[in-house]
């Protein structure tokens, strides 16, 4: 077995390399920061947030970022010893068993296509606000899908034509971002009117609401947690990357702590700078309002294209991930039409048709939204529900084999990234913050799930129903026709029966 095999975790799983490695440091963050996407999830979600908590919903940040942490320290240590495509699905199989991956790989590759489909939708809170040039219907909801229509076209394209151009713009992409950020934080702070107590004001939002006020921050704490996941690209990416055991764990920490630090500035300025902190306008036009209202429409405008250049981004390297999935699970013939799937572009070396499928499937998605607004809001919010499971899909698997003292296994002498002795707490504490977010999102509210009329049970119940019903017609398709045939495709497998690895049920 050469030393490259060893060093890139494919060994292990027994599949040999057919993807191009030629991904660089800046390349892998860029991945993980992107999916996270700062300036795309406080300016889509930032009104949500601000309108059912107030000023004080500012410390839901915090909060999310300091659970997500817990969660990104174990993914960071398993990066270090497997970087493969499909992470969290791979990771599963390796922590729990095949069955548990499969879940795990079917709840994210679901969830991802959706979040295609979500992402784009927020060239909709945008871009009209920059131009009516952008409005091509006067119905919003079919605007908001003709302009995502587009977006899904493009990223589809850059995603099927090959890693090295989507890796080039999407890092372009979050220079930019990160350069505008910056900007907006520095802008912000010039214009500031009042003090950093605003963020202990409430402005009487958990008045009448079960729980009081801890009722209405749990139901903003959304904005935040609808925000800070996806930091395991950067290791979905690693068949991809160059030297991926060492740049893996650093670049999903980095995407995390960078966008806590950004956003949560982004957050506590524009609290702190817009001219009426009780405006109703800002619970309707969010930071897009506080920002052209602070700037004014020239300067203001021009930070809003950034905006769209985030969005933009963000919806490519969504796509990246779930292309990711979609062919690491072809690959192991644990999806319909697996070899079609799995099949690697000989040019391009890259998987085409996951592009074009997942392309397809986000703008079937999206037009839902043209007729009912409201299941496809149900849908979104489900999305990210799905995200945290196979998240717990992982990090409850590897609390056992740590509890068992299976995990970590010996270091390969690389001095790789690890927890050590905080490895334990890290993980239950992951753990606990995963199971806990997942029963806040998934909380049958009518204020998030059935927000307007008309009223339907199933909607307010669309997140337990929903995901039961994905689960358990995923598992049984997967039992009843996947699972005989599961296995590593030829075309993948290692050449040598030597090279296969030893534990044939979680590989």
């Amino acid at each position: 077995m050469s030393a490259d095999r060893v060093d890139d975790g494919l060994a292990g799983f027994g599949y040999k390399p057919q993807l191009q490695r030629s991904l660089g440091n800046f390349h892998t963050f860029a991945a993980g920061i992107s999916y996270i996407s700062i300036l795309t999830g406080t300016f889509q979600l930032f009104y949500f947030g601000f309108g059912f908590g107030g000023p004080a919903y500012w410390w839901s940040w915090p909060m999310v970022f300091v659970g997500q942490l817990m969660v990104a320290l174990s993914f960071a240590e398993l990066a270090a010893h497997y970087p493969v495509a499909g992470s969290i699905y791979n990771w599963s199989k390796r922590m729990g068993s095949r069955h548990v991956a499969w879940l795990a790989g079917w709840m994210m590759l679901t969830a991802s296509i959706v979040t295609i489909a979500a992402v784009a939708l927020a060239y909709q809170i945008t871009l009209p606000q920059i131009s009516d040039i952008f409005r091509f219907s006067g119905d919003d909801a079919l605007n908001a899908v003709i302009l995502g229509t587009a977006l899904i076209v493009f990223t589809t394209a850059v995603n099927a034509y090959g890693v090295k151009l989507m890796a080039r713009i999407n890092s372009a992409g979050v220079f930019i971002e990160l350069i505008a950020a910056v900007l907006l934080i520095i802008l912000l702070a010039v214009n500031i009117t009042r003090g950093p107590g605003v963020v202990f004001e409430t402005q009487g939002t958990g008045e009448g609401r079960p729980g009081g006020y801890l009722g209405a921050f749990l139901i903003a704490a959304l904005a935040s947690t609808y925000v800070m996941y996806g930091f395991d690209t950067a290791s979905s990416l690693g068949e991809e990357s160059h030297n991926p055991r060492r740049n893996a764990p650093r670049a999903i920490l980095r995407a995390l702590i960078a966008s806590f630090l950004i956003g949560g500035l982004i957050l506590l300025f524009a609290l702190m700078a817009v001219g009426d902190i009780t405006d109703p306008r800002i619970a309707e036009g969010g930071l897009q309002f506080i920002v052209l209202n602070t700037l004014g429409s020239g300067l203001g405008t021009a930070l809003l294209w950034s905006v769209v250049i985030a969005i933009t981004v963000c919806n490519l390297a969504v796509q990246s991930a779930a292309i990711r999935m979609m062919f690491a699970m072809a690959r192991d013939n644990n999806l319909p039409a697996g070899r079609i799937l799995a099949t690697v572009d000989p040019k391009r070396r890259t998987p085409v048709v996951p592009a074009l499928v997942t392309g397809a499937l986000a703008v079937v998605i999206l037009v839902v939204n043209v007729g009912q607004p409201q299941i496809f809001t149900v849908i979104t919010s489900i999305g990210i529900v799905m995200i945290y499971l196979a998240y717990l899909l992982v990090t409850i698997p590897m609390l056992v084999k740590r509890l068992r003292g299976q995990w970590p296994p010996p270091d390969t002498g690389g001095g790789y990234f690890s927890l050590g002795r905080w490895g334990l707490p890290v993980n239950i504490l992951g753990v606990l913050w995963g199971a806990g977010m997942v029963v806040n999102l998934a909380w049958p509210r009518r204020d998030v799930y059935n927000a307007e009329p008309p009223y339907h049970w199933y909607l307010q119940w669309g997140a337990v129903l929903f995901i039961g019903i994905v689960a358990a017609l995923g598992f049984a398709y997967y039992w009843f026709f996947l699972r005989r045939g599961s296995g590593v495709l030829p075309d993948h497998a290692l050449d040598s029966p030597e090279d296969e690895p030893e534990d044939k049920e979680t590989a």
